[in-house]
C-alpha cells in the first residue's frame, strides 16, 4: 500500500472515532476537531469553558474510543504529586555487612506514568507544586530518567473567573498545550438547529444516559498514523502562508512577549505538525491552503482574545495573499 492509501485508510479510522465521538454528543465541532488534531499529532490538548459545554464528556469519549490505556483524574485544591504518578513506597534496606537498616523511598509508578492516554479534569484547580512537576513529565514524557508512555494529555478548565474557584494557568504552562480550545454551549453559539436535536434526543423514551464507547483504535493504527504524519508534505506555498501570518502578528498587531506568546516552538514546530495532522485526517499526504483554518487551535490563549476571535478573517486573508 502506497502513502497516498495508507493515508486514507488512517483518515477512514480516525473519522470512525469522530463518528463515536457524534453519536453520544451532538454539536461541539470545535471540541471535536481539536481532539482529533491533538490525538493524531501526539499533541497535548487543552479546553476550557464553563460547566456543562462536554468538555469532559467528550474527553473520556474520545480516549475510551482511542482503545489506548486510559488515566482519568479530576483536580481539587489539595491534590498531590503522588496522586499523580502512583504510590510512594517506604521501605527498610538492610546491609548485608553491618546490618545497617536504610528508609529507601520510592514510587510504584500509575496514573500518568503508566497511561499512554490521560484526561486530566479542572487542571486549574491544580495547587502550583504539583501542577508544575506534572507539566513538565507531559512536555518531556518522562519522569525522573525514564521514559513514560504517554501519547497525549487532554486538560479541561473552567474559565479562570471567580466564579469558578480556580487561577488562570501561568502562560508558559498553558503553552505546554499545542491544542487549545475555548469552548461554548449550543444556546450561546446560536445553534438552534442543534439545540433542538438535543432536546428531541433527550425526549425519546429510548434514549439512554449510558455511555458506552466502542473502541474503534488501537496503538498499532497510533503509531501507523504518527509514522505517515512526518511524511505529510509541506508546499513552499504554505511556508510562506505561515510566515506571513507571523509577520502579520509582529508588525501589524505589534505582538510581542508583553502581550501574546508567539514562540519559535509553537508556531514554527508545533505549528506544523497541526497542519500535517489536519491533511492526514483529510487523507492526504500533502497540506493545501485551507489546512491553515487550524491554526487557530494554536492561537487560543496565545494571542490577546480580540485577536483571536479575528483569526478565521486573518487566515481567509492570508490564504488570499498566497494565492495572488
Amino acid at each position: 500500500m502506497d502513502n497516498g492509501n495508507s493515508a486514507q485508510a488512517v483518515a477512514l479510522r480516525f473519522q470512525d472515532l469522530r463518528k463515536e465521538m457524534d453519536r453520544y454528543v451532538i454539536g461541539h465541532n470545535t471540541v471535536k476537531n481539536g481532539l482529533m488534531l491533538g490525538l493524531l499529532a501526539r499533541e497535548h490538548i487543552y479546553i476550557e469553558g464553563p460547566p456543562g459545554m462536554a468538555k469532559t464528556m467528550l474527553a473520556e469519549i474520545a480516549a475510551a474510543a482511542s482503545n489506548l490505556t486510559f488515566y482519568l483524574y479530576q483536580f481539587h485544591r489539595d491534590t498531590r504529586l503522588a496522586e499523580l504518578v502512583g504510590d510512594i513506597v517506604i521501605e527498610r534496606e538492610h546491609s548485608g555487612q553491618d546490618g545497617t537498616e536504610t528508609i529507601v523511598q520510592s514510587i510504584r509508578k500509575g496514573g500518568v506514568l503508566t497511561a499512554e492516554l490521560c484526561v486530566l479534569d479542572d487542571i486549574s484547580r491544580s495547587p502550583g507544586e504539583a501542577l508544575n512537576v506534572l507539566l513538565r513529565v507531559l512536555n518531556e514524557r518522562q519522569f525522573q530518567t525514564e521514559r513514560i508512555p504517554l501519547l497525549t494529555a487532554i486538560a479541561t478548565s473552567n474559565p479562570t473567573a471567580d466564579d469558578y474557584y480556580n487561577e488562570p494557568l501561568d502562560p508558559a504552562n498553558l503553552d505546554r498545550f499545542t491544542i487549545q480550545i475555548r469552548s461554548a454551549g449550543l444556546i450561546q453559539e446560536n445553534r438552534w438547529d442543534e439545540v433542538r436535536q438535543v432536546i428531541d434526543l433527550y425526549s425519546s423514551s429510548q434514549f439512554s444516559e449510558e455511555v458506552r464507547p466502542e473502541p474503534i483504535l488501537s496503538r498499532a493504527i497510533f503509531d501507523e498514523a504518527y509514522g505517515l504524519l512526518h511524511q505529510v508534505q509541506v508546499p513552499d506555498l504554505i511556508k510562506r502562508g505561515l510566515v506571513d501570518l507571523l509577520s502579520r502578528f509582529v508588525n501589524q498587531f505589534k505582538l510581542d512577549p508583553t502581550n501574546s506568546l508567539i514562540t519559535d516552538r509553537s508556531f514554527l514546530v508545533k505549528a506544523v505538525k497541526i497542519l500535517k495532522a489536519r491533511a492526514l485526517l483529510e487523507g492526504r499526504m500533502h497540506v493545501l491552503p485551507d489546512d491553515l483554518s487550524v491554526l487557530t487551535f494554536v492561537t487560543s490563549f496565545r494571542v490577546p482574545e480580540d485577536l483571536d476571535r479575528n483569526m478565521p478573517t486573518l487566515i481567509r486573508e492570508t490564504v488570499q495573499r498566497i494565492a495572488e
